[in-house]
């Protein structure tokens, strides 16, 4: 019977002969590739790569080696595309993509809209962004936002879409699918809560408490010590602030920002009321106009995948071999389609640089459908 160091001998010389395979049929999809980008051929054809791995998978002598033999040749063909996509950036056959690089946003002059009313967390991110002058006007609903652009009634929208403690806002993100319009820019601001009501107000005095919902969970802690309160959600903190003055009832108070406070005239009875004090919110800024700046670090992308065993994966090693990070990855379920995905992810790269452009390409010839959201 063989020794271990035996059996591991073989082993190895095994795999120097699997090594000198592989560079050969590496060779060889090079040239298949040289051929594809001659004759104008699509680098992927998911039915040829099918028949592929159901007649190499019949050529093995149990069931286990079926299924390593298919995982197998499932990478060594994913990696053919994937430097078959290289030397179409190399032949310079990817071209450019739909989006106009920008030397700034020219804002100067730009109308934006945000989300709330006046003392909103979202015109807090349009001024840290846009500056304190600008021409601005706000609606409803994120919505109301995202048509606003579409429409032209607006250059640019500031919206909410991540917290730190409440996680991804899941509309922005099925907004950002249904609406033409794109990121070009990020900004992220500290949210604070306080504890506000009408000037004279007393703790004694409180019945009702009016807030975003994300808001009052934001602050449980302290409204769970006054748990004779009745926690009322509205559309938002601004919104809730402007409620208390309009309805000038001092047993009402909101969980709202010191600059909504300020702004519609109430009194701060608590300050830093948030259960986390490292508390922030990133908000995006949107244009119907692919544009991108010039020295833009972050793309953002939504696709779908097949409903297949290894899909995902396959796709998101495009990451991988062009060396990019991938910063963030979310899901939301496809409307109408049970128990099927939609992604969301962020890398780091620039729209005019040859391997985001590589990834792209095997990220749209692989999946279901893909959209650029933004490179900012």
């Amino acid at each position: 019977m063989p020794t271990l160091e035996e059996l591991r001998e073989k082993l190895d010389q095994v795999d120097d002969q699997i090594v000198e395979l592989y560079e050969q049929r590496s060779k060889l999809t090079e040239e298949v590739g040289e051929y594809k980008i001659r004759n104008g051929i699509k680098v992927f054809d998911r039915q040829r790569e099918h028949d592929k791995l159901q007649n190499v998978a019949a050529k093995a002598t149990t069931d286990f080696n079926k299924k390593g033999i298919r995982e197998i040749f499932e990478q060594l063909m994913s990696i053919s595309r994937k430097k078959q996509y290289q030397q179409l950036v190399e032949a310079g056959a990817l071209g450019r993509l739909p989006f106009i690089e920008v030397d700034s946003l020219h804002a100067e002059h730009a109308r934006i809209v945000f989300p709330g009313t006046e003392g909103a967390y979202s015109q807090a991110a349009m001024q840290d962004y846009f500056g304190e002058n600008c021409n601005s006007f706000y609606v409803r609903t994120f919505r109301d936002a995202m048509e606003s652009i579409e429409e032209g009634a607006a250059d640019f929208a500031v919206l909410p879409i991540e917290n730190t403690t409440a996680g991804a806002v899941d509309e922005m993100y099925d907004l950002l699918v249904e609406f033409e319009n794109y990121i070009v820019a990020e900004t992220i601001i500290p949210i604070t809560h306080t504890l506000s009501g009408l000037p004279g107000t007393k703790l004694s005095d409180i019945e009702r408490v009016y807030s975003k919902g994300v808001a009052l969970m934001q602050a449980s802690r302290y409204l769970d010590e006054h748990s004779d309160w009745q926690q009322i959600s509205v559309a938002n903190t601004a919104i809730a602030a402007k409620k208390i003055l309009d309805e000038q009832d001092m047993t009402q108070a909101a969980v709202c920002s010191a600059y909504a406070a300020k702004v519609h005239g109430l009194e701060i009875l608590e300050d830093n009321i948030n259960d986390n004090p490292n508390n922030f919110t990133r908000f995006i800024v949107v244009t119907n106009q692919k544009i991108f700046l010039k020295d833009a670090k972050k793309i953002s992308i939504c696709f779908e995948v097949p409903h297949e065993s290894g899909s995902l994966y396959h796709l998101l090693s495009h990451f991988i071999y062009n060396d990019l990070n991938m910063s963030k990855i979310e899901s939301r379920p496809i409307e109408g389609r049970n128990w099927e995905y939609r992604f969301f992810v962020d890398f780091e790269g620039n729209l005019a640089d040859a391997a985001v452009k590589n990834a792209i390409r095997g990220l749209r010839e692989e999946s279901r459908s893909l959209k650029i959201l933004g490179n900012y």
